[in-house]
């Protein structure tokens, strides 16, 4: 009788450690949801318009982010970020503040995770970034006028780590930047390039599905 459990007893541990395996373990066809509030911050110094007499200065936003990633191969996954719109004074020197815009900053990036298994795993990514911008106002010196920047296309690179949290979680910190320049008109007349190319920075809740 003990030895007709024996087979039992193996099987039954077999299951037990194949559970106990990390949960966060990536692999293909797995996909993730994350869920989080991110910092747009464009670089000090956005250009120059009327031939270089204008500097621009961009301020930053804060805005919730949402992040889906699907797994092609083990830690290899392909991610597509969303937010809500971002807004953005913006201010020529010597003028103050002369009108805002807002911006939706999809970003697609192929991600590889080092260490998915673990506790902690860094993972790092690049990609392609469109950014599309809406809702211009002019204000200030610019008041009455109409302001319109042009939507961009540019490179991408994301880095973090995700802190792994129960059976399928991770707390993620992480940090991105995108190649954005667009082309300022006022009054439909071509003023110059804003060169905004911030650094994102946040953090997230991360599921495994």
């Amino acid at each position: 009788m003990i030895h007709s459990q024996r087979p039992l007893a193996l099987g039954l541990a077999l299951a037990l450690a194949g559970l106990a395996t990390p949960a966060l373990a990536q692999s293909a066809g797995d996909w993730t949801l994350g869920v989080g509030v991110h910092q747009v911050n464009p670089k000090s110094g956005n250009g120059a318009l009327a031939g270089g007499t204008l500097a621009l200065d961009v301020d930053s936003d804060v805005k919730p982010t949402i992040t889906f990633e699907y797994f092609v191969r083990q830690n290899l996954g392909i991610e597509v970020l969303a937010a809500l719109p971002f807004k953005h004074d913006i201010a020529i020197d010597g003028l103050g503040t002369v009108g805002s815009t807002r911006h939706l900053p999809p970003t697609v990036s192929l991600q590889y995770h080092f260490n998915s298994a673990g506790t902690v795993s860094p993972f790092v990514g690049a990609g392609i970034n469109y950014t599309t911008f809406f809702s211009e106002e002019s204000r200030g010196a610019l008041a009455g006028d109409r302001l319109k920047l042009g939507d961009s296309w540019g490179l991408a690179a994301h880095a973090g780590l995700d802190f792994k949290v129960g059976e399928r979680g991770a707390v993620r910190v992480d940090v991105r930047w995108a190649d954005i320049d667009t082309e300022v008109s006022l009054n439909g007349a071509r003023l110059g390039s804003a060169n905004i190319d911030p650094l994102v920075y946040g953090a997230a809740y991360v599921w495994k599905f």
